[in-house]
């Protein structure tokens, strides 16, 4: 066969041959084929439910025969117990009302007790008076989607599960932090006294900062009586945090107690602490160590003038406001960490405090507290001097709590426990007062 002009046709290509064979194959499937052999199962029934056609498909899935199904059942005699409570109770109701329903699922009974979970799509036929004839429902077999959702569910469960054990976990611990911060709290209130005692013709005030809840701090203080009208007091520090650093800190003031009952000159009080911290932690290869301030008071003559000395190891030098204004150091040079040689060299320091003039100790919390926009500065003694000056002169607790607002200011900046000692001369005779703070 040749197109016009005389130039063949070119022939006819084997995908083509293939996919007319296709739709000549289509053509001829016959509707009956089509109904019967459907990937869905299809039956009408009477408007009583009674099965008037089902086809191949649907027969195989549920295992039955036509000949027991088309005239002597009904379409609920193939739906599970719950199955038929919720065709009578929704979907013939709604049937009636809609004319159609979409997407149920139900559950269809399995020759022999199985079951097969079925998504059912039902549409009444009317007459041509607009009369119900029949009832056309089509079945797809939901088990895959079944298996999904209930993989879903069971995941989700496992979710909530899981969700609700580290919720769980989380209150634990949260608990359990709770109760380990009351411990320690306890614990670090055992390290330091409850309250200044009263000492007479003087006024005292201390605060603790606690920088971390949830460890044991090393700051330690004291404030007691020795022979006769004096007082011994100290401030110290010891290295490290943790459980080990409360035992250091309990040993340290047990034996400064007892030393200075002993022999109540500060400077053998603290080399007293240094020869057993030295004995204590240097043999094991762990030498543990502390700063320390150990200050002595005793009043002399009249108008309430009293005579402080002081021994440091290692500490920074006490801070004494005076009344006429000026702040001033009392530095104790050449004193060494206590406890990492023996024979550890001691600073001393003396110093008259008259009336309205106060004696301020602290431990290094405060002057290395970091500020600055970055955090990258240290606050520094000079800035402390300078802080003392704009305040002073002042009693015990006004120093104190001007010196708490200092450190609240520092914010994330003050990352150690700080402790602060102050006692002073009132200015005017009064009853002794004596002012204790703990945050």
């Amino acid at each position: 066969m040749c197109r016009t002009g005389g130039v063949p046709e070119p022939a006819e290509t084997g995908d083509e041959a293939s996919t007319d064979a296709a739709f000549t194959a289509l053509l001829e499937d016959s509707a009956e084929d089509l109904y019967e052999s459907a990937p869905c199962g299809y039956l009408s029934t009477m408007m009583d439910g009674t099965i008037a056609k089902i086809n191949t498909t649907l027969l195989e899935w549920l295992g039955l025969d036509r000949e027991a199904v088309v005239g002597r059942k009904h379409f609920t005699d193939l739906l599970t117990i719950g199955g038929k409570l919720y065709h009578e109770t929704h979907f013939a109701p709604l049937l009636r009302m809609q004319g159609e329903l979409r997407g149920i699922a139900l559950e269809m009974r399995r020759q022999g007790g199985g079951r097969l979970p079925v998504l059912v799509s039902a549409v009444v036929k009317h007459g041509t008076e607009g009369e119900p004839l029949l009832i056309r429902i089509t079945v797809f077999d939901a088990s895959d989607r079944r298996a999904y959702e209930r993989e879903l569910l069971r995941r989700r469960e496992e979710a909530e599960r899981a969700r609700a054990e580290a919720d769980e976990a989380r209150r634990q611990a949260e608990a359990d932090r709770a109760r380990l911060a009351d411990a320690l709290a306890v614990l670090q209130r055992s390290l330091v006294p409850d309250s200044l005692p009263a000492v007479p013709g003087l006024e005292t005030a201390v605060h603790y900062h606690t920088a971390s809840p949830d460890q044991l701090g090393g700051d330690f203080y004291d404030l007691f009586p020795v022979v006769g009208d004096r007082w011994v007091f100290f401030l110290g520090d010891v290295c490290g945090k943790g459980p080990e650093a409360a035992s250091l800190t309990s040993l340290t003031r047990y034996t400064l107690r007892a030393a200075a009952h002993h022999d109540p000159d500060p400077a053998s009080a603290l080399a007293t602490l240094n020869a057993v911290l030295h004995e204590r932690y240097t043999g094991d290869g762990n030498p543990r160590y502390c700063t320390c301030i150990v200050g002595i008071i005793e009043p002399v003559g009249e108008h309430g003038r009293t005579v402080v000395r002081l021994a440091s190891g290692g500490h920074p030098p006490a801070l004494v406001l005076r009344s006429d204004g000026r702040a001033e150091y009392l530095p104790t040079p050449g004193g060494l960490l206590i406890g990492v040689v023996p024979g550890a060299p001691i600073g001393t320091a003396e110093t008259v405090l008259g009336p309205g003039d106060t004696v301020v100790l602290y431990t290094d919390g405060l002057t290395e507290a970091r500020t600055g926009p970055g955090r990258d500065d240290l606050y520094g003694e000079d800035a402390l001097h300078a802080f003392a000056t704009d305040h002073a002169p002042g009693a015990p607790h006004e120093v104190i709590t001007a010196l708490t607002g200092l450190l609240e200011s520092f914010g994330d900046g003050l990352d150690d426990d700080t402790a602060l000692l102050a006692l002073g001369v009132p200015a005017v005779p009064s009853s002794t007062g004596t002012v204790t703070s703990h945050t």
